[in-house]
């Protein structure tokens, strides 16, 4: 008994280490944001025509923290994928050490490329359309902190939902997952992926239909690439089946 309580004790004290440098590598990378946020908010806004405009002071350093938080969340998810790889390694298998390694790098690109799927196709396209469908009725005019909630709402849910090809791949090559079982909820998923489309996108048909499309097609997506990590395991499995057991550690 005494030690099962010493080994979760052990196990919370290796998470919270890795928490730590989770947490210290957020801040390191806000601050860094911090400094250089007037680039960052200058390159935004590069080819905007008009001047954004503030409600009052609080509206300032939102800008400043939202940004920062961004850029810190883009660079630290590859320190995140890493120290939870390193905690949950000594249960991983010997073959599923090395496979799942490899995940952490895509982690970063897939969000990478989510983020500027959603800037430079999502946004200004629903963009455009807004301002067109306003015509000659309204004075275009924005706030800083409206701009900046609108680019989010269209970046940052493809940057983590474009994760699920490497999330499903992961659960695939330790065994947790199949595409077999992927298929048999596809509908499920799809209402679920429908709704989150829904609820990220600005109240519009034309946004709701323009968010939803790329994810059912990352759900599908999902699935062929777990097929293929599928198929492979099995054949490693039937070549090598001492690979898949654990390592005998004195």
């Amino acid at each position: 008994m005494e030690d099962k309580e010493l080994n979760i004790t052990d196990h919370l004290e290796e998470l919270r280490r890795r928490l730590i440098v989770t947490a210290v590598a957020f801040i390191a990378f806000f601050i860094m944001g911090f400094i250089f946020v007037e680039d960052i908010y200058n390159w935004l806004v590069r080819d905007l025509e008009v001047k954004l405009m503030v409600l009052g002071p609080s509206d300032i350093i939102w800008v400043y923290f939202m940004l920062a938080t961004v850029i810190a969340i883009a660079a630290t998810i590859p320190i995140l994928a890493l120290q939870i790889w390193l905690f949950v390694k000594p249960a991983l298998k010997p073959i599923e050490r090395k496979m799942t390694l490899t995940y952490i790098p895509a982690l970063f690109l897939l969000f990478i490329v989510g983020l500027s799927f959603g800037y430079f196709v999502i946004f200004p396209t629903v963009l455009n359309f807004l301002v067109e469908l306003s015509g000659d009725m309204f004075v275009t005019n924005f706030t800083a902190d409206k701009y900046f909630r609108f680019i989010m709402h269209m970046t940052l849910p493809f940057a983590i939902l474009f994760e699920m090809p490497v999330v499903v791949m992961f659960l695939t090559s330790l065994g947790i997952i199949n595409p077999y079982v992927l298929q048999h909820l596809r509908k499920y998923a799809y209402f679920v992926l429908v709704v989150v489309a829904v609820v990220v996108s600005p109240p519009d048909f034309m946004s709701d239909f323009l968010v939803t499309i790329p994810l059912l097609l990352l759900y599908e997506i999902s699935i062929s690439l777990s097929k293929i990590v599928y198929k492979r395991r099995q054949k490693k499995l039937a070549e090598e089946p001492e690979l898949f057991e654990f390592e005998d550690e004195e």
